[in-house]
């Protein structure tokens, strides 16, 4: 099972993620990190490929992939 983890920390809520996601499976947080952006989160854990679209795609550096 591939899953991505997203630091809520450094995540600017740019939705660059959310547009390459192939399943659709990120969305964002309703809820604010410490900089005041909503972050990514990933919304349907079992539909991830883990095709690291996301990961390359975000320019900060905040997606880890897991396959």
């Amino acid at each position: 099972m591939a899953t991505i983890k997203i630091n809520s920390d450094k995540c600017k809520g740019c939705s660059l993620c959310v547009n390459a996601c192939p399943k659709q499976c990120i969305s964002f947080s309703k809820q604010f990190n410490k900089t005041g952006y909503h972050w990514a989160v990933l919304e349907k854990e079992n539909d991830c490929i883990g095709c690291g679209f996301c990961y390359q795609v975000c320019p900060d550096v905040c997606i880890e992939v897991y396959r």
